[in-house]
């Protein structure tokens, strides 16, 4: 019988650790709180550099497709359950609950990084980022008891050719959209303390003096390979100090001469966040600017 009970112990102890999903206290845990660019951003790609370089990291999502700050702003008010709360734990299991809100996911882990930003079409019109941003900001800042570090994320400009309604408010000209987002972003940094600005928006731009000037999929959300691949290794050297392992890991459909470009468009963007700098790199993987 004492044998039996120790089995059945052994085995729940196990099964708490598996419940732990491989965390231990070295573990970073990022959440973005965002719409279909922030899924763009973390959910691909991301986990996969960090599990090659042996950094445990925890993703989450925040996800309501086309969601302003305003709208964030509003469920915060509300305490809202609109979200779909996607994760990628520790081990790379993905599990994705609905009907969640800001409140419960960031009482869900002991949280490292928040991510904010705003909405694609108003991501250069900083008038709109104000109250909702400083509402939001001290919202994440009161629920996690001032522990928690918090990110502003640089969004992209379109494609030239995007027929997106929004981009009408940059006068359907990509370089104008893309001058407005760092106008703003900028601005978002001084409005609040910030920890650190994660810039998405010029790792796009570098990439494109390389790889032409689309990168999108459909004009404005990212492409589904080197689009997605180009933001990730942003979002990995913002995080953790290093330029991306991209001769560890690349997608399979993203190249070697691709990848080099990523990681220095990334790079690049780290060191100058709100400026564009040509990227060369040639097909043997050798870089040049």
């Amino acid at each position: 019988m004492r044998i039996v009970n120790r089995s059945v112990a052994l085995l729940f102890f196990v099964c708490i650790a598996c419940g732990l999903h491989a965390q231990t206290a070295d573990t970073l845990r990022v959440l973005a709180i965002g719409n279909s660019f922030s899924e763009d951003a973390v959910e691909q790609y991301l986990h996969e550099m960090a599990e090659v370089t042996g950094k445990p990291l925890l993703i989450g999502n925040l996800y309501i497709g086309g969601a302003p700050l305003s709208l964030h702003w509003n469920n915060v008010q509300s305490d809202n359950a609109a979200y779909s709360y996607r994760k990628i734990n520790v081990d790379g299991q993905k599990t994705t609950t609905e009907k969640v809100s800001i409140r419960t996911a960031l009482q869900d882990e002991r949280w490292d990084y928040v991510s904010l930003q705003q909405a694609s079409p108003l991501s250069g019109q900083f008038d709109t980022y104000v109250r909702p941003l400083k509402g939001v900001y001290r919202y994440v800042d009161s629920v996690t008891g001032g522990k928690v570090r918090l990110i502003w994320h640089q969004t992209w400009a379109y494609s030239p050719t995007s027929t997106h309604e929004g981009f009408a408010n940059y006068n359907r000209d990509q370089q104008t959209m893309y001058r407005a987002i760092m106008d703003a972003s900028a601005k978002a940094k001084t409005l609040m303390p910030f920890n650190r600005l994660i810039p998405s928006g010029t790792a796009i731009q570098n990439a494109r003096t390389a790889l032409g000037d689309d990168l999108t999929r459909d004009g404005y959300h990212l492409d589904l390979h080197i689009g997605r691949f180009i933001a990730a290794c942003t979002w990995f050297e913002s995080l953790f100090g290093e330029q991306a392992p991209v001769t560890k890991y690349r997608p399979e459909q993203v190249s070697e001469r691709e990848a080099q470009v990523a990681q220095q468009a990334a790079h690049a963007a780290v060191q100058q966040p709100f400026s564009v700098t040509e990227i060369a790199v040639e097909e043997a993987g050798e870089v040049g600017r």
